[in-house]
């Protein structure tokens, strides 16, 4: 049997260093009309709108810090065989150290012009008039997955999966598809799963630890680090 450990993070790993989450009752979708700013039929109706949506967010997660979770999780994936995945569009694991991070829906640094395809480093603002650096066409949008999108690299989770030891979701609703049916994947494949989030989410997991990000993933990983 192997020894590999996926990890899947979502936003409530983030959430203590000031990144909102999104499906909580403060959560960004209370707050906001995800058809208007997180679909590409509200893209197409006010990609202004849009714009402005992510140019905030960009900007807060520009100004954001790791907190100690992602600390916790890169310390662990330098001493052991990790591969981790993540619902979120920051770059916090990176900067805590993480490296080869599997971003599903995107990321917040990098734009995606549709005019020729190519995907860029960008961490400045956006707006309908910002030229592709490629081919100069003004046809620049976040390189987001929003709803109704396909997630990226389905086919390198799918294949982590299946040689896991074990599965763990850290901060994750497990409302969203298709993340929300990786633990039943691995559950099916006889992989232990385990939950670290601030309350449970359902009997679908073998384990559980309860409480801010910031404490119990650190603790966790001193339990599997043996420190």
């Amino acid at each position: 049997m192997s020894n590999w450990i996926v990890i899947l993070t979502g936003a409530g790993v983030s959430a203590e260093s000031g990144l909102g989450t999104f499906r909580d009752k403060d959560g960004m979708w209370t707050k906001y009309d995800l058809s208007e700013v997180a679909t590409p039929e509200g893209y197409a109706r006010n990609p202004g709108l849009v714009h402005d949506f992510y140019n905030a967010r960009r900007r807060n997660c520009l100004d954001a810090s790791p907190n100690p979770a992602h600390a916790a999780l890169a310390t662990l994936a330098a001493q052991r065989s990790v591969t981790l995945i993540t619902q979120n569009v920051d770059d916090l694991h990176e900067r805590a150290g993480s490296r080869d991070v599997i971003h599903m829906h995107g990321e917040l640094t990098r734009a995606w012009c549709l005019a020729c395809d190519q995907r860029m480093d960008w961490r400045d603002d956006l707006t309908t008039e910002t030229p592709c650096p490629k081919c100069a066409t003004p046809a620049l949008r976040p390189d987001i997955v929003w709803f109704g999108e396909i997630p990226y690299h389905m086919e390198e989770i799918d294949m982590a999966l299946r040689q896991a030891s074990l599965f763990v979701a850290i901060g994750t609703s497990g409302e969203v598809y298709p993340a929300a049916g990786f633990v039943a994947e691995a559950r099916a494949m006889g992989i232990p799963a385990l939950e670290l989030n601030m309350e449970p989410t359902g009997g679908r997991f073998d384990d559980g630890r309860y409480g801010p990000a910031s404490r119990i993933v650190p603790d966790w990983v001193n339990e599997m680090l043996g420190t």
